[in-house]
């Protein structure tokens, strides 16, 4: 008969040990009986805020959670082990089961920690740990009011900034305090954590760094959360995410040793006080130390399994590296990420413009690497971890410098090195599963367990494959294999016109936030309608959701059309009138145009109704489409000019206006060679010459700044535009997803000879078909907002409660409270 094994708890840690003993345990030496406090089977807490994006807890289940088909392992869910008998080795359940047991696993993982605010069980108030959690913070999200929807956030480390990150995906304006003087005080330095808050407040996420949270008070339907530097902050919802204490109550009721600061104390081989008890994951205490993370975790869990089976493994350390994405901001710490090893030195790159901080710890000779930080960028992140602790491949300078990059390789880490840290995958296991016949990463990933967890190696291992010779896949997702060129094309050649068509024939499951907006943007650049129409609204990336761009006040703005930055006095006079009616701040654009900030959501009708009705139309700001054709006055006004340059940039937006694209689309003229229009570094520009135009493509600004390359000289208007319309379309085409036209073009085979060979010479034999579909285009555009204004059912979308200005209630009246003005038209209080 086989042994049985009781494992009290079912996180992703106790799910991993279960998984690995069985299978090692190729005999059926063990019975497992896994008994979990919550009703749903283990699910991956690692990408917890994920499920803001699907609201599918199925999305987040760990494979193999509900151990199907398998005699040996049973699952019991929502019974809890309540009790332990060490004497009679037995342990009683939530249900009253007693269950007797020849080993016992501890793995019950943390709870959340609340410091003892007052006011912090006050409703509204939430921890943010578990599904349910995410669960009830929504459905106290759904009943704020739009247009000044609030959230705060306490604990400003790992999990407190992922929390801010679901309560933005929400449509809440989060507030993040933290006590310490910086963001992540664990894991990155006050360099990093200085990039870091910049990073985030662009974000529309307000950091009180240096201070804490003294009370907590209801107000009038929400909550008052006053800090302790005197600010006060009026918010829907209050999450705490102040850290993580053990859940060692089982322990400690059985009177088995515990750390000084709590957790079940264990030794190197996971065993407690009593040798019939192991502990493993957040609920451990290994030699005085207790880990947050799920890569010592799952080593705790691998130790024990191979204890179970007569092993001798050992837990040494736990790797505590991170790397994840906060807000769409790169992150990652590893090793002596503070410098605190003796001698150590540090080696800086600082580039606030750039918007990167990278910091390498090297030993006192700097011939050994002991840690870093990257924040910003952390490309460098899967090759820098592994030679932590050893040899420098070159100079460490050199090797987080933007033009040193590639000073650290695949080449330079030994087969040893780990790969994976969340499942202790080295470089050797991955070539050895290459060899034997991986040849994608979900190979990968399902033969040696790399990239299943945070998946931070990921790229590592497609980099491993590519040296390797193995070719890499260029699917769009994991829902679509091909990529989106030939998405594109079958989207054009079929006629399917919905998302939900196209991935139940050419896909699989329901898609993801890479791919639907991805086939939202294929969609509308082949014309299918309105973007809000049916299916389609559902799809759009964040701004075409509202039709606007989100500030990061929450509020969005307004950025009508101005072709070529002509602008007629009446025109001018109608901006600053709705400007000053609805109170919004105003800026002159660096691509010649007026853009209003500060509008909510129910006013953008409102605004758009007078800016439509005086002749403005959408200036897509919002969207992945062309922005805006920017011009010097030309030969009209300036002594210098040799051509129209403001006629013709007119044109060309007016020709190209509404054009969706892979990515956003700038361009300017310029009416001669001094070049103030600066059309070399937008994605197509102009210049004139005295014999016609001269057409460079290619161009960016950005992070990665780059000139656009000549295409064609001296062409007269004509040729001009027919080059434009088929190099615009032939980039929407065959571009990835999210590519601008300087990475497009970089990716072509042949570069801009290659390109002048397809539109000039027609070497593809395709020309006639990319001037059709501009034609189609041009004469297809219809006005966004326009479109809007005149449908109820799109209009509803911009309601944002029931006593919104278009539907008063005239049982509400409104008023002004402890002193403060109203902010952005919307009154501070309700009462009836």
């Amino acid at each position: 008969m086989p042994r049985t094994l009781v494992v009290a708890g079912n996180g992703p840690v106790g799910h991993r040990l279960v998984e690995s003993l069985r299978e090692k345990d190729v005999t059926g030496e063990w019975r497992v009986e896994v008994f979990a406090e919550e009703s749903r089977p283990a699910y991956d807490r690692v990408a917890l805020t994920s499920y803001v994006d699907t609201w599918d807890p199925l999305a987040l289940q760990l494979d193999g959670a509900t151990h199907d088909g398998d005699e040996l392992v049973g699952l019991h869910l929502g019974d809890p082990v309540v009790g332990i008998d060490r004497a009679a080795k037995e342990v009683t359940t939530r249900s009253g089961a007693t269950v007797a047991y020849d080993a016992l696993v501890l793995a019950t993982g943390s709870y959340p920690f609340v410091p003892p605010v007052p006011g912090h069980d006050l409703p509204g108030c939430h921890v943010y740990r578990t599904i349910e959690d995410l669960d009830a913070i929504r459905a106290d999200a759904e009943k704020a009011a739009r247009g000044r929807r609030a959230a705060l956030v306490v604990g400003g480390g790992l999990l407190g900034l992922e929390a801010a990150k679901a309560l933005r995906d929400m449509g809440l304006s989060p507030h993040v305090v933290e006590l310490a003087p910086r963001l992540m005080p664990l894991q990155v330095d006050d360099g990093g954590g200085g990039l870091l808050r910049m990073l985030i407040e662009r974000l529309d996420v307000t950091v009180h760094p240096g201070t804490g949270t003294q009370s907590i008070e209801a107000d009038r339907g929400r909550l008052l959360a006053r800090l302790g530097n005197g600010t006060e902050l009026d918010v829907d919802l209050v999450v705490f995410s102040a850290g993580v204490r053990p859940r060692d109550e089982l322990a400690r009721a059985a009177g088995l040793d515990v750390g000084a600061r709590g957790g079940v104390a264990v030794g190197s081989d996971c065993a407690t006080s009593d040798q019939a008890i192991y502990a493993i994951g957040e609920c451990a205490c290994v030699d005085g130390v207790v880990y947050g993370l799920v890569a010592p975790g799952n080593a705790m869990a691998e130790v024990v399994a191979d204890r179970l089976l007569g092993g001798q493994a050992a837990f040494e350390s736990g790797d505590t590296s991170t790397r994840l994405k906060l807000l769409g901001v790169d992150v990652a710490s590893f090793g002596d990420a503070h410098a605190t090893t003796e001698g150590a030195l540090e080696v800086v790159f600082n580039d606030a413009v750039a918007g990167t901080y990278k910091k390498l710890v090297v030993s006192d000779d700097a011939k050994t690497l002991l840690g870093g930080v990257l924040v910003g960028d952390a490309a460098q992140y899967p090759l820098l971890r592994p030679l932590v602790g050893r040899d420098l491949p070159g100079d460490p300078a050199a090797m987080i410098a933007p033009a040193g990059a590639a000073a650290v390789g695949i080449g330079a880490l030994p087969d040893e090195a780990q790969v994976c840290s969340c499942n202790a995958v080295t470089k050797g296991a991955i070539h050895g599963a290459i060899t034997e016949g991986c040849a994608d990463v979900p190979a990968l990933k399902a033969c040696t367990r790399a990239g299943t967890t945070c998946g931070s190696c990921v790229p590592m291992l497609r980099q491993l494959l590519a040296a390797a010779g193995v070719e890499q896949s260029t699917a769009l997702c994991e829902h679509f294999t091909r990529k989106r060129s030939e998405l594109f094309e079958i989207l054009r050649s079929t006629g399917i016109r919905t998302f939900s068509e196209l991935v139940s024939r050419y896909g699989t499951g329901t898609g993801c936030d890479v791919c639907k907006p991805a086939v939202a943007s294929m969609l509308a650049s082949l014309g299918n309608g309105h973007v809000l129409d049916g299916e389609q609204a559902a799809l759009q990336d964040t701004g075409d959701h509202f039709l606007a761009n989100m500030q990061r006040n929450g509020t969005y703005s307004v950025v009508p059309r101005i072709p070529g930055g002509e602008i007629t006095p009446e025109k001018l006079m109608v901006i600053a009138q709705v400007a000053q009616d609805f109170g919004l701040y105003t800026k002159i654009t660096g691509g010649q145009r007026i853009d209003l900030f500060g509008a909510t959501v129910d006013q953008l009708p409102r605004i758009w109704r007078r800016l439509v009705d005086a002749g403005f139309e959408s200036g897509h700001a919002y969207g992945k489409a062309l922005r805006t054709v920017k011009s010097c006055v030309g030969d009209t006004w300036c002594r210098y000019g040799v051509q129209d340059s403001v006629r013709l940039a007119i044109e060309l937006e007016l020709r190209y206006r509404g054009l969706r694209a892979p990515h956003k689309i700038k361009a300017a003229v310029s009416g001669c060679a001094r070049e103030c229009a600066e059309a070399r570094s937008k994605d197509f520009g102009v210049i004139a010459t005295e014999h016609g135009w001269n057409l460079y493509v290619g161009g960016n600004g950005g992070f990665t700044p780059r000139h656009a390359e000549l295409f064609v000289s001296d062409v007269p208007t004509a040729d001009l535009f027919t080059y434009i319309d088929r190099f615009l379309m032939f980039y929407v085409r065959t571009a990835d997803r999210l590519q601008r036209t300087a990475a497009w073009l970089e990716s072509l085979d042949g570069g801009v000879d290659h390109l002048r060979e397809v539109i000039v010479d027609d070497s593809l034999g395709i020309c006639d078909d990319l001037d059709a579909a501009m034609a189609k285009h041009v004469g297809s555009y219809a006005d966004e907002w326009a479109g809007v204004l005149g449908d109820p059912a799109k209009l509803a979308r911009f309601t944002s409660f029931v006593n919104a200005p278009d539907t008063p209630d005239p049982t509400i009246s409104f008023r002004e409270e402890r002193g403060q003005p109203v902010p952005l038209g919307l009154p501070v209080a309700v009462t009836r």
